[in-house]
């Protein structure tokens, strides 16, 4: 156990972290030149596509110091974006230390401070590294007094690095088996893991990624999940080497895999405690807790035919992604479906995307939305995701949503129009911290509904790309909610409802009216397309009937047989009105998704 170190890289979304995983690994010899790709630990398409980690990994990298003594150095990589903060949460329970990446040209960022923050309540070993010396905006001195005004750690202790090039990874092996101590725990004491992660192998079932914190497990124990208390049979431990390496049996202080023939991906849960069936642990590791969704949106297929083929790929997906939630779902306009929740915004775009590559599933997907609470007059309180399930607005007491606490970080030429921001999405309590002259901290306090939609792209446009946002739930608050419904020709579109605050219900309706003006085809009539709350009509817009000229047969005559011949049409037209239904097509529904300008 002296010789076997635990950590992770923690960091700001595009800061270096996986490029640094990269160069780690290479330096340690544990893949060939020939074998090598960049992002070796990402191993979506998607992850290297967007550069950012959806998925964590873990690996097992050998080093031997300037001594000659061998070391076993556990890489528990984590996800990179604030929809996974659980995950990252729960790696880092994982770890005795973390390097803390800083880019030398953006500086601290708001992630970095959270994620900071993270590694201090689980009490590690905290090494900063500031990386991408090599760029010509680096700027090292500003970096270094960031790290210690604004996150407190000694800045001669900061490690100079360019992941890309590969300047300055030896100092950090060194530094990680000097700094970061070594695990505590005894092999034969009662069996504690936790796990930190899971996948999916169509041949092997779950592979759980797992913590031994004290005991040995080995192929042939009996396991209990401490959550659920379900038990299987172990068939092989080993560790992670890119490929998966097996051992005689994993002990207190290692980092590897365990498979039992668990079948399915959402029966094993990130953050449980594995112990022994036969000799039990009396309590489980602490921190444990379900994945909540916090986003929710229904989901239709493009055709109702393929709506088995969209079942059978929600289904295959799930065995890889345990956190998304889904249950049927119908509406009049696009007919059956399912309603899915999911940790964040990120979580749903990688969905829709996976779900397009992988499956082959075109989707139709309503407006993302959050849970709302509503107290009844009779007392009871209703948790609703689904406009569909709005109570009867006669019967309602109060409207409660959830707030987050949200901190931004942007440089200070930016303040007016990042508060423009904040305030326009309802924020409040607005708190400032100056960590160095230029760049400014905004502490706000905001509906989740607001910041889901388009809120972080928003803000990247208008700092040009400099500020960075993180969020925390904090609780639920009362606010006067009501459901917005659209009207196409005087027929409600259930698939296009939304529960919205009454302050920004007619923002919403215009929009929405003015997108499916452009989106719906003309029609022989006219259709109007109204927004509602309730019987009251708050926005409007027309789309004018295709006309035809039914004068231009006339060569002369009296005016009266004109007006009688439009008079005739125009009865056919209001006919045509009452028994002719509109044709929305699927690009419609998406366009309201993608209403970016509120």
């Amino acid at each position: 156990m002296l010789h076997i170190r635990n950590f992770s890289i923690i960091a700001h979304i595009d800061h270096g972290k996986s490029t640094l995983a990269d160069r780690l690994i290479q330096a340690s010899g544990l893949v060939s030149q020939r074998d090598f790709r960049d992002q070796i630990l990402d191993t979506m398409e998607l992850e290297r596509e967007r550069g950012i980690t959806i998925k964590s990994q873990t690996v097992t990298l050998p080093y031997t110091d300037k001594k000659g003594e061998k070391y076993e150095l556990n890489l528990i990589d984590t996800p990179g974006h604030v929809d996974f903060s659980y995950e990252v949460s729960r790696a880092l329970a994982s770890c005795e230390g973390v390097l803390l990446l800083v880019d030398a040209s953006q500086g601290v960022e708001a992630q970095t401070v959270a994620n900071l923050y993270m590694a201090m309540e689980n009490d590690l070993a905290i090494i900063p590294i500031i990386n991408k010396i090599d760029l010509i905006s680096a700027d090292i001195e500003r970096t270094r007094e960031q790290i210690e005004n604004e996150l407190g750690l000694d800045p001669d202790m900061a490690i100079l690095c360019s992941a890309k090039e590969g300047t300055g990874v030896d100092a950090i092996f060194e530094a990680i088996v000097k700094h970061i101590p070594p695990p505590k725990g005894s092999p034969d004491a009662q069996l504690k893991s936790l796990i930190f992660d899971a996948k999916y192998d169509s041949y092997r079932g779950t592979i759980i990624a797992c913590r031994i914190f004290e005991g040995t497990v080995m192929p042939g124990d009996i396991i209990r999940l401490m959550s659920n208390g379900a038990t299987y049979k172990v068939e092989e431990v080993g560790l992670f080497q890119i490929a998966q390496k097996s051992k005689a049996s994993l002990s207190a202080g290692e980092v590897g895999y365990i498979t039992a023939g668990i079948k399915k991906l959402g029966d094993t849960r990130i953050g449980d405690t594995l112990t022994l069936d036969a000799d039990p642990s009396t309590e489980p590791l602490t921190g444990f807790k379900e994945a909540k969704p916090m986003v929710f949106s229904s989901i239709y297929p493009m055709a109702s035919d393929e709506y088995q083929s969209l079942r059978d790929a929600l289904e295959k997906y799930q065995l890889n992604d345990a956190s998304l939630t889904y249950q049927k779902d119908s509406s009049a306009a696009l007919g059956q479906g399912f309603r899915c929740g999911f940790l964040g915004l990120l979580h749903l775009e990688i969905f829709q995307q996976r779900l397009d590559r992988e499956y082959e599933q075109a989707i139709v997907m309503t407006v993302p939305s959050v849970e709302y609470r509503f107290t009844l007059k009779n007392g009871e309180t209703l948790t609703i995701d689904n406009p569909h399930y709005y109570p009867d607005p006669a019967q309602i007491q109060g409207t409660e949503e959830p707030y987050i606490k949200a901190s931004l970080f942007f440089p200070e030429k930016y303040m007016g129009m990042v508060m423009k921001l904040c305030l326009s999405r309802r924020g409040s309590n607005p708190r400032t911290n100056y960590p160095t002259p230029e760049r400014i901290e905004l502490i706000m306090e905001m509906p989740l509904a607001e910041v889901i939609y388009d809120f972080y792209d928003t803000l990247k446009t208008i700092t040009q790309g400099y500020g960075s946002f993180d969020y925390e739930p904090i609780d639920y608050r009362e606010s006067d909610l009501v459901r917005l419904d659209i009207l196409v020709n005087g027929e409600k579109v259930d698939a296009l409802s939304l529960i919205v605050h009454r302050d920004k219900a007619r923002d919403w309706g215009v929009k929405i009216c003015s997108r499916l003006k452009d989106e719906i085809p003309r029609h022989q009539f006219k259709i109007p397309i109204q927004g509602a709350i309730g019987g009251n009509i708050i926005s409007r817009s027309t789309i004018s009937p295709y006309r035809k000229d039914v004068t231009a047969k006339l060569y002369g005559g009296d005016v009266t047989r004109k007006q009688k011949l439009l008079k005739k049409q125009k009865k056919g037209k209001k006919r045509m009105k009452m028994v002719g239904a509109v044709m929305i097509p699927p690009s419609a529904f998406a366009a309201v998704l993608k209403t970016k300008d509120r």
